[in-house]
């Protein structure tokens, strides 16, 4: 988990992050919700609001791939994919990557492999510097529910469960990030 610091000043998301909130945030297509992947009960607190199996795994969401690295195990990347994997980041590609020995079950849920996405979302850029790693981002609805794209509504849903709803514009594509595996080539949602 990451310990917030007293001497700075944080953003009204960031202070959320910190104190093992979920927040709820905009990405390039859709809300996302989100909170620290390394806080256990911040992410049971998010599948429970979300109503999702923990079982599924959740995608994490971060500036720079510096940031996803105590998640993926980096050597198990074949050389000749890692052209393919950073020529599509920063953008609406999210990558099944080998997940790292000790990346938390409560992410990977029954995989071996990791999803991971480096934003190009301006929001969700800054937010991962000022809280200094990557977060959860799982679409912001009840599992198996349509996707939300006014911050109203999902106010109107979801203010009395999460600690934070950042007010701000969506990253313009029409469609969830593209879902890869990184080995196999094979497009897992598009």
């Amino acid at each position: 988990m990451n310990t917030p610091d007293p001497t700075i000043t944080h953003s009204p998301e960031v202070t959320s992050l910190l104190n093992g909130d979920v927040i709820v945030y905009p990405t390039e297509a859709v809300y996302g919700m989100g909170c620290d992947p390394q806080n256990e009960l911040a992410v049971l607190k998010l599948l429970k609001i979300k109503q999702r199996p923990i079982e599924k795994g959740l995608i994490l969401i971060a500036n720079d791939y510096g940031q996803l690295l105590k998640f993926v195990d980096d050597k198990k990347i074949p050389m000749d994919k890692r052209t393919d994997i950073i020529s599509r980041w920063p953008g609406p590609t999210t990558w099944l990557l080998p997940a790292a020995p000790d990346a938390p079950k409560w992410i990977t849920g029954q995989h071996d492999l990791i999803a991971v996405r480096v934003t190009d979302h301006p929001t969700v850029k800054r937010m991962c510097k000022e809280f200094g790693g990557a977060i959860v981002s799982t679409s912001a609805n009840v599992t198996g529910q349509p996707t939300i794209t006014d911050v109203a509504t999902l106010a109107l849903q979801f203010s009395d469960q999460v600690g934070y709803i950042v007010d701000e514009p969506l990253g313009g594509y029409d469609q969830p990030s593209t879902i890869i595996n990184s080995f196999t080539g094979e497009v897992v949602r598009t």
